[in-house]
């Protein structure tokens, strides 16, 4: 289920599964990484745990303790559906679509590097 995780945080999804406040664990805990003093003295990072799937959420993303708390229901909310719901949810889907776009882009880019290689050698020969 790890890759599933890993698509997470599409912000397009839609028909998510809702979550229950009753269902969540909130801890306010220290921050990790720079910021220095006004990381090291404030509990603005949160960490959400879903009880009945064990997944767990740190989100240090902003300074606000209110945004930080939405940011880590919308990320958690998306990982809980694709617990639940594996390949049938919207975020897994959204990711493989996104993976045939980066894919097809790199094939097109090798495509025409080709065609420049092609023209160049003949740009070689008439020179000859």
């Amino acid at each position: 289920s790890v890759p599933f995780l890993q698509a997470a945080r599409k912000r397009n999804s839609l028909d998510l599964l809702e979550l229950s406040e009753a269902e969540l664990e909130e801890q306010f805990v220290r921050g990790d990484g720079p910021g220095g003093q006004a990381t090291n003295k404030t509990n603005n990072c949160v960490v959400l745990k879903h009880v009945p799937s064990g997944i767990v959420v740190k989100c240090h993303q902003t300074r606000s303790v209110e945004k930080n708390r939405k940011i880590a229901r919308e990320i958690l909310q998306e990982k809980v559906d694709l617990f639940y719901k594996g390949e049938d949810s919207d975020v897994f889907k959204d990711k493989k679509a996104a993976e045939k776009q980066k894919q097809e882009k790199k094939r097109r880019a090798r495509e025409n590097l080709e065609r420049k290689k092609l023209f160049k050698e003949m740009q070689q020969l008439d020179k000859e």
